[in-house]
């Protein structure tokens, strides 16, 4: 009868060691605070059924993009007007030329567009915003457009 009082202990010691394990396994793998762990804090790329998310904010007159670094793939641009006066959001490139509808201030739009290696134009096509600044480049598939690359043959002259 000795051994049969014995086992009950260990027995529930067992259970109550199990028990323990599952709960500190659920509450572990938060990422609260100063975590070492090798988990990352920063949320992932947005990319969902209508591909990746960029936003681009139109202002008066400037076009900014939420990243600089493109590759193959479907993309979904946010367009949000952020100026004073109407925008809109034009991509022309490899891939095609795709516009959003022109927003008046503070409106916003999306524009999902299919991106092939190469380069594109951004720009706002309202009657001559693209000529007062609202434009860009993107290089898609490769290092992001640099606007000061001197790419003629008269040797910086």
């Amino acid at each position: 009868m000795t051994i049969a009082h014995t086992r009950r202990p260990v027995l529930l010691l067992g259970v109550a060691a199990g028990g323990l394990t599952a709960v500190l396994a659920a509450c572990g793998g938060g990422s609260y605070g100063n975590s070492t762990g090798s988990a990352s804090t920063a949320p992932p790329p947005k990319s969902a059924g209508s591909g990746t998310q960029v936003t681009a904010q139109l202002t008066d007159f400037h076009i900014k993009l939420s990243t600089g670094t493109f590759q193959p793939g479907r993309y979904t641009f946010t367009a949000k007007n952020m100026g004073q006066h109407e925008h809109a959001l034009e991509i022309q490139g490899p891939g095609g030329e795709n516009r959003s509808k022109t927003l008046d201030p503070g409106q916003s739009t999306t524009l999902t567009v299919t991106l092939k290696s190469g380069s594109y134009k951004v720009f706002c096509p309202v009657d001559g915003h693209q000529d007062l600044g609202m434009k860009t480049s993107i290089t898609v598939g490769g290092a992001p457009a640099s606007s000061g690359t001197n790419t003629s043959n008269n040797n910086g002259y």
